[in-house]
């Protein structure tokens, strides 16, 4: 029995063929580049429809990804609903199973301002996890860059995070659960607290306390990934140690730049007696 997904795209195929939008199902098979067999075994309930496949169903005939996927909204968008939206290309094996890619620090400029094209996705390292919880659903690493995030994660870690779809932004992305966020310019690594809903915005907190809240606007994001784990590289030292012992010179370099404010805020004459 075909999988929900795999139905709704199959709701689609139909209603492309009623509306001779396609004349066949051989037809609709070879303008996706796939083996109409394969596609017969689908139609037939035997397999289900495969990732690639909904990726260029969606590009060529503007398949309605959150319809495939949650069953909410049209089944195929519109010029101006297309322009807003992009594709989320990933890396499969030669038997269509999703594959990690890896975005390091020195790609992650790159990814955010080329919107993570093809071809850069394609060329980057990816890898796969013997989780059951890795197999269903897209997921990204990303290396961790700076310290906001100290002691939660340090520099050089890197996390596993699933793909969060943009229609579930509001309802999905939960208050103090650690994300991904992807802007035109930018990958960064936060704690979050959603006034989506409410406001359009996102609250990003860090667990360094140094470092202040500030805001996303809905209009800034471009992709969500939640946390779902962490890797870290062996160190022989104990990074907790030397996150105390940071944190120590932290504050003694706040209480002496207060002092310093105190004495330049002291009339003269107190200063020179």
């Amino acid at each position: 029995m075909n999988s929900i997904v795999t139905q709704r795209f199959l709701e689609c195929h139909n209603k492309l063929r009623k509306d001779n939008r396609v004349r066949s199902s051989r037809q609709f098979a070879v303008a996706l580049g796939y083996l109409p067999q394969s596609l017969s075994e689908i139609i037939k309930g035997r397999r289900d429809v495969t990732i690639e496949l909904i990726r260029k169903a969606v590009e060529l005939y503007k398949m309605n990804p959150v319809y495939l996927y949650t069953g909410e909204g049209p089944m195929f968008m519109t010029d101006e609903t297309q322009s807003d939206f992009r594709v989320l290309t990933i890396v499969t094996n030669a038997e269509e199973d999703e594959r990690i890619v890896h975005v390091p620090v020195p790609a992650q400029a790159g990814y955010a301002s080329n919107y993570g094209s093809p071809t850069l996705i394609q060329d980057l390292p990816s890898f796969t996890l013997p989780e059951f919880k890795y197999k269903s659903g897209t997921h990204r690493c990303f290396d961790v860059a700076g310290d906001s995030m100290e002691p939660l994660l340090f520099e050089g870690d890197k996390v596993v995070c699933s793909y969060i779809e943009p229609a579930l932004w509001e309802s999905t992305i939960k208050d103090n659960h650690v994300y991904v966020l992807v802007t035109r310019g930018d990958i960064v690594v936060k704690r979050v607290v959603n006034k989506l809903k409410e406001n359009k915005y996102l609250e990003l907190h860090s667990d360094n306390d140094f470092y202040e809240m500030y805001k996303m606007n809905f209009g800034e994001l471009r992709e969500v990934w939640l946390v779902r784990t962490k890797i870290c590289p062996f160190l022989p030292q104990n990074r907790n140690h030397l996150y105390e012992e940071l944190n120590a010179l932290k504050k003694v370099v706040q209480e002496q730049s207060r002092l310093i404010q105190e004495l330049l805020e002291r009339p003269r004459d107190q200063v020179t007696k």
